[in-house]
């Protein structure tokens, strides 16, 4: 059945490529950081249910690791390339990152490399960094495994995107993740992505982030041909906007076409509250969303979309892992019609060398400036030597680009 809104006029307002997979492999998604927050169980959002988990306890900060202070995309640039940084996070995939009310910056991380002289395990699906000035530390549990753990089964969460709700003296911290299971067998490092989950936790004014709990969102689902709802999200006025992407699995066709629901941000978590747009209305049912952005020379799984000045901008490699473009698609609406801007940098990986350049994200909240934004990409390489040797091979790359 149709919604009753449906006549309004829009408003103007697998596989991922991982630390240890070292193949050319697609990427899932998961909500982004204001959904995050959106999500989260009403009781820890208010600080009010009788029954929300009390904050942890265990995790802990390592020493401070000097860093200089960041002004410029050339200063992070600098961190990244230069701060080996403690035995506990040598490498990892570009992460999401938000300010606590106290002036720090938590960053949180993907797939992580560790040193041979580290007490515990070598290898994580997530991590995260507290930054403060001239000052970065690690924050790790107990057992110095991942900070968010591994379910019993063995599926690992990958960190994609962080939100934060300020309650009193305390941040109740949002960190969207995917759930990774590994299927190659215990001597390879083939993954698949099988759907979102959410990890909350509680950071005190000045203290340590502590995790409180670990939601799965929805069954295991390994298909690209279902749309992945929260590939992107964008919020305009109380409205959110979950972009979906999805691949038809058809030979040759390598990218991810795009649609968009949307919701008031208060019924997030009720998923009948949904609608979706089929090219001229918002419609209850999510088949008959109209893609936005068609497969062929489409976007890459995880991308970012966002307003600025009136426009929307969507910010992606085209064509996914085989492509080489750094795209920006302009519509003027959330709704679109979106089209092909710019190229904005050519990021191809490169088969001679084994380099990996992939899932590039924007940042506008980094060190604004009008009429451009900072995009991160992450690099790896097919080498598994190359990489534990250096692993300033597998850190993030960020860069500057002019919006359309």
């Amino acid at each position: 059945m149709d919604d009753p809104e449906q006549h309004r006029p829009a408003s103007t307002p697998g596989r991922r490529i991982g630390t240890a997979v070292l193949v050319v492999v697609s990427a899932l998604v998961v909500v982004a950081a204001l959904v995050v927050a959106a999500v989260l169980l009403p009781g820890v959002l208010r600080g009010d249910d009788e029954d929300a988990p009390s904050a942890g306890s265990g995790a802990y900060e390592t020493a401070c690791v000097a860093i200089p202070e960041l002004r410029t995309i050339d200063d992070l640039q600098t961190i990244v390339d230069t701060v080996r940084g403690g035995p506990e996070l040598q490498g990892g995939d570009v992460g999401a990152d938000l300010e606590l009310q106290d002036g720090r910056r938590i960053w949180v991380v993907g797939d992580t490399l560790r040193s041979d002289d580290f007490d515990g395990q070598r290898f994580v699906r997530n991590s995260m960094l507290l930054i403060s000035p001239g000052c970065a530390r690690t924050v790790l549990p107990e057992d110095n495994g991942a900070l968010i753990p591994d379910r019993a089964d063995g599926v690992g969460y990958w960190p994609m995107s962080v939100g934060r709700v300020q309650r009193g003296d305390t941040d109740v911290v949002g960190v969207g993740v995917q759930r990774v299971r590994s299927t190659g067998g215990p001597n390879t490092s083939e993954f698949e992505n099988l759907g979102p989950a959410i990890a909350v936790f509680h950071v005190k004014r000045g203290g340590t982030p502590q995790l409180v709990e670990v939601k799965d969102l929805g069954p295991d689902d390994a298909s690209r041909t279902r749309p992945t709802w929260g590939a992107a999200v964008a919020v305009h006025d109380d409205w959110v906007y979950l972009y979906g992407t999805a691949n038809p699995e058809t030979d040759g066709v390598f990218g991810y076409s795009m649609r968009v629901a949307r919701v008031r941000i208060d019924d997030i978590r009720d998923q009948t509250a949904w609608r979706y747009w089929d090219g001229s209305r918002w419609r209850r049912d999510a088949d008959t969303a109209q893609a936005l952005i068609s497969a062929q020379g489409g976007v890459s799984q995880t991308l970012s979309v966002f307003e600025q000045d009136g426009s929307w901008y969507a910010v992606s490699k085209q064509d996914e892992f085989l492509g080489h473009n750094l795209v920006i698609w302009k519509a003027p609406s959330p709704t679109g019609p979106f089209t092909v801007a710019s190229t904005a940098a050519t990021i191809p990986s490169d088969a001679a060398t084994g380099q990996l350049r992939y899932m590039p994200l924007a940042h506008p909240g980094i060190l604004p400036e009008r009429g451009s934004v900072v995009v991160s990409y992450s690099r790896n390489n097919t080498d598994v030597g190359k990489v534990a040797r250096n692993p300033f091979l597998y850190r993030p790359a960020f860069l500057r680009v002019p919006l359309p």
